[in-house]
């Protein structure tokens, strides 16, 4: 069996990184750049950092910034007709998530029109050609969507979110600067943090997992649950940390999937609007629990990676449960709630289908059935 591994051409990391992306640009001979980022990073003066370093450079540029946190079809096809316009030739995706999920949308359609209907691109679509070129700097440390070939896109009218595989959207330079995150707000930094140990757990517990994807996530286990309370704590050593894991849990999960923690908090979003790393950081312990019979020894490793004591003395009950408590004591110390208020019994029967239908399902180490679904949903519901 041949094992797949995509990675950035190229990454920066560390303070003041963002100077690079003026030399990669000018490097590449691109002429114009298409900016995305959301309007809240723009408000903030966040996009502005990487726009004195385009200006300094008298390298030219247009912003793009109709970008929804859980971004949708529309922020896509109006991206895409902008970028059209724009005359621009290569795109600065500055953000989380969101900005980077649309400009890889866009950069796909762009290279691939083909495939315009954005809702043709769910799964692994067949495209020819490898999208615009992507500059991605992330701010903040949680989706590493600057290093995955996945996007996911809201389908407002169907009330989901679908997941795109695609390695053609792989951004060519990750630019990963601490700086650009340290105005990242408490909770968001919590919510984020969580995201990115839930694809540190799960795609070294997914079927998928193999040796070189296991030296990633637990290393990201480890920097992750060492930093994550400092950065919540706006410590700039922790959102180094931060920055630091997020990214290598990236360049392993890409790689070999995850699993039923994400496929839920897909529907919770997209149903809900609970924000993607709360309902991760939510759903990761009970899906552990779920889980913990089909790991093997996993769980000790991940408990040694977490910081647990004594783990080579515990039996396997000992240690599968010690995992779970740690991934739910980090969660607590970082504010994150235990139940969606919006749910409601009724609600169950649709979450469970999407659940099941979410692409990142298939992965997951244990089957789930409908009833296992609503089960899992219900012990976040409040009673």
């Amino acid at each position: 069996m041949a094992y797949r591994f995509n990675l950035n051409e190229t990454s920066y990391h560390g303070s003041g990184a963002i100077k690079e992306i003026a030399n990669e640009a000018k490097g590449r001979h691109f002429k114009k750049a298409f900016v995305c980022s959301d309007p809240d990073l723009i408000k903030f003066n966040v996009t502005k950092k990487v726009l004195d370093v385009l200006e300094e450079a008298s390298l030219d540029y247009e912003i793009y910034s109709d970008i929804k946190a859980n971004p949708t079809i529309e922020n896509v096809q109006h991206g895409v007709e902008a970028f059209k316009k724009s005359g621009a030739d290569y795109i600065i995706a500055i953000g989380g998530g969101s900005s980077m999920d649309t400009a890889k949308a866009i950069g796909i359609i762009i290279a691939n029109p083909e495939f315009e209907d954005v809702r043709s691109l769910e799964g692994t679509a067949p495209t020819q050609n490898p999208c615009v070129p992507i500059i991605a700097v992330p701010t903040t440390a949680g989706t590493a969507a600057e290093v995955t070939i996945n996007y996911v896109i809201t389908d407002v009218q169907k009330k989901r979110k679908f997941v795109c595989v695609d390695p053609h959207d792989m951004p060519i330079v990750a630019v990963v600067d601490p700086d650009m995150m340290s105005s990242m707000p408490k909770g968001l930094t919590a919510s984020t943090g969580m995201d990115a140990l839930t694809h540190a757990i799960e795609g070294y517990t997914t079927k998928g997992a193999w040796e070189m994807s296991d030296m990633f996530h637990l290393k990201a286990i480890e920097i992750i649950s060492k930093n994550l309370r400092a950065a919540v704590s706006n410590d700039p050593a922790g959102r180094e940390g931060m920055a630091l894991g997020q990214y290598i849990a990236g360049m392993g999960f890409s790689n070999v999937g995850l699993g039923i923690a994400h496929s839920m908090a897909h529907t919770l979003g997209a149903v809900y609007d609970t924000p993607h790393g709360v309902a991760c950081a939510m759903m990761l312990p009970i899906v552990m629990d779920f889980n913990k019979e089909t790991t093997g020894e996993k769980y000790r490793e991940i408990a040694r990676a977490m910081g647990v004591k004594g783990v080579d003395e515990m039996s396997q009950d000992e240690y599968r449960q010690a995992a779970i408590d740690a991934v739910r004591k980090l969660g607590q110390d970082v504010g994150i709630p235990a139940t969606v208020d919006a749910i409601r019994e009724e609600d169950l029967e649709f979450l469970a289908q999407s659940a099941a239908a979410d692409a990142c399902a298939p992965g997951n180490p244990k089957e789930a059935s409908i009833e296992d679904f609503k089960a899992m949903f219900r012990k976040i519901m409040k009673h």
